[in-house]
């Protein structure tokens, strides 16, 4: 099968690579431009299935530059993952989210729709479209309201809602994946858990001194592996079950942030670490509590998250030093 990533030098993006390569998949990793960036991937790509990726160059927010892309390879399948994804610069720059992820997922949905329609489409949403609705504690689910609360969330439900339409008038073959929280290598510092482990790694060098700057630690998330995240959007893929459907991504243990600190300063060993609040790190609007229900997804697909949270932030935090030295 030939696969497309987009945002294959994200944060996803290399380890859906790396899964797909080892299935004997072909894959197809579509980045703006070739000037190098295609190594980047390299911390956690290995060498020969680095090798093996077919790279093809476009911005999502050209269309006819797209269009090319897509009159000259066959794909079977999309995995469209690429998005400005931080909530905290979508505060910063609403108007480039937008362009980016609506803009730039309309005009990847049009090329599928028109020029390869047996193609099936992965649109990579995100549990951010729920907003706060799940603070008092209840599981998510699929069919719950649709309120985000801040703009990143609300320019991927805008292409939700959208691809949903397209899936309904048959202009598209397709699915949904809303991810929950997910970590592991790679991930950028400036997403919490990551930057504890990145300031952790600084500590560990003596590079910083042990004084580690926090957000809000009072939330409540159930995080999982990047790596079994992307296991989740490559059962769906392969299983025509899924097609038209909305998954939720999410694991079923819900702890306070405050956890995935404390369990990355266990693992360092370092002693006598404080922790600081930098108002920086605090969202404008916050959401408190977060558990989705993934069970059409498990039921469908018999998937499961497979890599315990502790192993996650060990890999995490061996990333860093890795990536320090």
């Amino acid at each position: 099968m030939n696969y497309l990533i987009t945002g294959i030098t994200g944060f996803a993006g290399p380890h859906l690579a790396n899964l797909l390569i080892q299935k004997k998949h072909n894959v197809y990793g579509l980045i703006n431009c070739s000037n190098g960036r295609e190594n980047d991937i390299r911390d956690v790509v290995r060498d020969d299935i680095f090798n093996s990726i077919r790279w093809v160059y476009s911005d999502l927010k050209n269309l006819r530059s797209l269009q090319i892309i897509f009159k000259e390879n066959q794909f079977d399948g999309v995995f469209h993952l690429a998005a400005q994804s931080h909530p905290p610069t979508s505060f910063t720059d609403p108007l480039g989210t937008m362009e980016t992820n609506v803009m730039g997922s309309a005009n990847l949905i049009q090329c599928v729709s028109d020029l390869q329609p047996n193609c099936k489409l992965m649109f990579c949403s995100t549990s951010e479209v729920y907003g706060n609705i799940g603070m008092d504690g209840k599981k998510i689910k699929t069919n719950d309201t649709i309120l985000p609360s801040n703009p990143y969330g609300s320019s991927k439900a805008a292409t939700d809602l959208y691809m949903q339409e397209r899936i309904v008038n048959k202009k598209i073959n397709g699915f949904i994946t809303r991810a929950f929280s997910h970590t592991g290598p790679r991930r950028g510092k400036n997403f919490s858990i990551s930057s504890d482990a990145y300031q952790v790694a600084r500590m560990m060098k003596n590079l910083q001194d042990k004084t580690l700057l926090i957000g809000n630690l009072e939330t409540t998330r159930v995080v999982i592996d990047v790596r079994d995240t992307v296991n989740a959007y490559y059962l769906a893929m392969i299983n025509d079950k899924c097609n038209g459907k909305i998954f939720n991504v999410c694991g079923d243990k819900p702890r306070k942030m405050q956890f995935f600190t404390d369990k990355l300063i266990e693992i360092s060993g370092l002693k006598n670490v404080e922790q600081k609040i930098y108002d920086k790190f605090y969202r404008p609007i916050d959401i408190y509590y977060q558990h989705g229900d993934s069970s059409e997804l498990v039921d469908l697909t018999n998937w499961k998250p497979e890599i315990s949270i502790e192993q996650t932030l060990e890999d995490l935090l061996k990333y860093w030093l890795n990536k320090i030295n």
